[in-house]
């Protein structure tokens, strides 16, 4: 059994306590409350909800090293640009290399490969793939579900997609940027149950009155805490941290999703 003695961070109790964790095998298996003379800090690692890891241009492995300095632990990815180039093959390479991470990666489908169909690119992601590497268990979600239009017109194969992650009990992600009224009800009544598009707290606000998730997204590109941090307080329980894509010079510079927290 491993000890590790610190100052303990409670999230829940709100309170930072002297103590000991106690972890046999990869798990933590208890924490007791005794004085210590260490100085550092033990709290619960970060989790990005939605990345793609293809954006650092760094294999899921480099990537891992990189950011579990910054306390990451884990990261939801969907490999949709390298998905865009080498279809099924690229995600499959992601998987493989991710095995050699030293945080937990969780993989989801991409859903729109490519993104729509008057788009040219290199693979193909259909809903015959979708359905078979739905089946294999290794995947979480069908990932950010961005042709709209399709969801909206019950496109054949976007529904196709869209049943087979529910068959095999993943959840959907969106990616509906300014979506709101009528068509927002039927894109979230087809399952999609979270999005990391928002940029107005009124848009976000409507999208958890029909039952979605907001992942807040503050990345290399698109920056949104600053219009959604009222979130935190008003739906603490509705609401993740993102960062979508970040740049290897800001993962140095600027930090992670601890960047969010701090």
């Amino acid at each position: 059994m491993e000890r590790i003695e610190g100052k303990i961070v409670d999230v829940h109790g709100r309170e930072i306590f002297e103590g000991t964790v106690e972890v046999e095998n990869g798990v933590i298996t208890g924490i007791k409350r005794q004085p210590t003379a260490a100085e550092c800090y033990i709290i619960p690692g970060f989790i990005d909800s939605h990345v793609h890891i293809e954006s650092s241009m760094l294999t899921p492995q480099h990537f891992g090293q990189l950011v579990i300095k910054q306390g990451t632990v884990a990261v939801v990815t969907d490999p949709h640009e390298i998905a865009n180039v080498m279809g099924v093959k690229g995600v499959e390479f992601m998987q493989e290399n991710s095995r050699l991470s030293p945080i937990k990666t969780f993989f989801s489908i991409p859903s729109c490969v490519p993104a729509t169909p008057f788009d040219a690119s290199g693979g193909t992601v259909s809903a015959e793939e979708t359905e078979r590497l739905a089946a294999t268990g290794r995947f979480v979600a069908l990932s950010e579900v961005m042709n709209v239009p399709a969801v909206l017109a019950h496109d054949n194969e976007m529904t196709a997609k869209l049943d087979a992650a529910k068959k095999h009990g993943l959840l959907i992600d969106g990616h509906a940027p300014g979506l709101v009224g009528k068509d927002l009800a039927i894109y979230a009544g087809c399952g999609i149950s979270a999005d990391h598009e928002c940029a107005t707290l009124d848009e976000a606000v409507e999208k958890i009155e029909v039952g979605m998730d907001i992942q807040i997204r503050e990345g290399s590109a698109a920056q949104n805490y600053e219009a959604l941090k009222p979130l935190i307080k008003m739906y603490p329980d509705k609401v993740m941290f993102c960062t979508d894509d970040s740049h290897p010079d800001d993962l140095l510079e600027l930090g992670h999703i601890n960047k969010l927290v701090k």
